[in-house]
């Protein structure tokens, strides 16, 4: 577990900028962070990277043993150590150690459910533009490791209301959220709050107002009339979602919807590039297609959004197309007819 910094070290938040129900008033924002310094400590986690590149991740107990094909590690000789250091396995092997960042943290956190990848999450953090103190709604939970993240931009005094339909993932995306900011045991970040329910239900039940929703679920589009009920004018709807049928059932219910903007949807790919010398080339592995992301903003009540000037293209919305139409948008005739 992490150590807490002195409170008097830090100003102490204005209670306008402190949300009501805060768990730890008194707790700095830095003791939420993520980040550890200090001497490597029992209870977290580090990774080891040997000569070829190859990671290893694992949570730190005395008294316990590290094994690999190159021999073993006594977690006791990493322990007490500034991190950055390399060390000798029993059979010969060098491994370089540093705490995990939180991007190789959540790719190697136990999972319920498939992980938000780390080239999402930064881009639903921009491109959703997750602020401090924001408050931001995810459903659902998954495996928690979009939850990092949101958390670490809204900060301490932020709030993120998760909700999750499935018991085994909430437990696990809870166990990791709290491995990841090194909670007190029986305790979780002060910004973070865990429903076990349906979004759809649960959200306009509460009547919380957020100012953005990040909607990562099969039927996303099931929630839009929720995420429109809870957010408020200029607040940013973000659905994450895997296939070419999702994001057009779900860019055409934003449109058919009338109350947000028009619908950006885009996806992103990362490839690594090998560079020696003269030897400058695009690297063999590539991080491809993960998802779709798609933003709307919420218009204010009674507004409607610009009528798109451009024609959609011929078929596009032609007597095979059975999904949500926009308003206005006339049926097109069979050409064979």
């Amino acid at each position: 577990m992490s150590e807490q910094p002195n409170p008097t070290e830090i100003d102490e938040p204005t209670p306008s900028q402190q949300q009501p129900g805060t768990a730890y008033p008194d707790v700095p924002a830095e003791a939420w962070s993520g980040v550890h310094r200090g001497p490597l400590r029992e209870g977290e986690w580090v990774r080891l990277t040997d000569s070829k590149g190859r990671k290893h991740n694992f949570e730190l107990q005395a008294g316990k043993r590290f094994f690999s094909n190159k021999g073993h590690l006594d977690h006791d000789d990493l322990i007490g150590r500034e991190e950055g250091f390399t060390l000798a396995s029993s059979a010969g092997g060098e491994y370089l150690v540093f705490r995990p960042l939180l991007s190789e943290f959540v790719v190697s956190m136990p999972r319920g459910a498939a992980v938000v990848y780390p080239k999402d999450a930064a881009q639903i953090v921009a491109m959703a533009d997750i602020f401090p103190g924001a408050r931001v709604v995810e459903a659902g939970v998954g495996s928690g490791a979009l939850t990092c993240s949101l958390l670490r931009a809204v900060g301490p005094w932020g709030r993120v209301s998760s909700f999750e339909r499935r018991e085994e993932f909430a437990d696990v995306a809870r166990r990791n959220v709290n491995q990841f900011f090194g909670a007190p045991a029986d305790a979780t970040h002060p910004a973070w709050e865990l429903t076990l329910g349906d979004l759809a239900e649960a959200l306009p039940a509460s009547g919380e107002r957020c100012d953005r929703i990040i909607l990562d679920m099969l039927a996303p589009w099931e929630c839009l009339d929720a995420a429109a009920g809870a957010l408020v004018p200029g607040g940013i709807v973000c659905a994450y979602v895997a296939t070419t049928t999702q994001l057009s059932r779900f860019v055409e219910t934003v449109r058919a919807h009338g109350g947000f903007t028009e619908p950006q949807p885009w996806e992103s790919l990362v490839r690594d590039w090998h560079v020696e010398g003269l030897a400058v080339r695009p690297g063999h592995k590539m991080i491809g297609h993960t998802a779709f992301l798609v933003t709307a903003r919420r218009l204010a009540p009674g507004q409607k959004p610009l009528r798109k000037t451009r024609r959609p293209a011929p078929g596009a919305y032609g007597p095979d197309y059975s999904g949500p139409r926009p308003p206005g948008l006339p049926v097109e005739p069979d050409p064979q007819d």
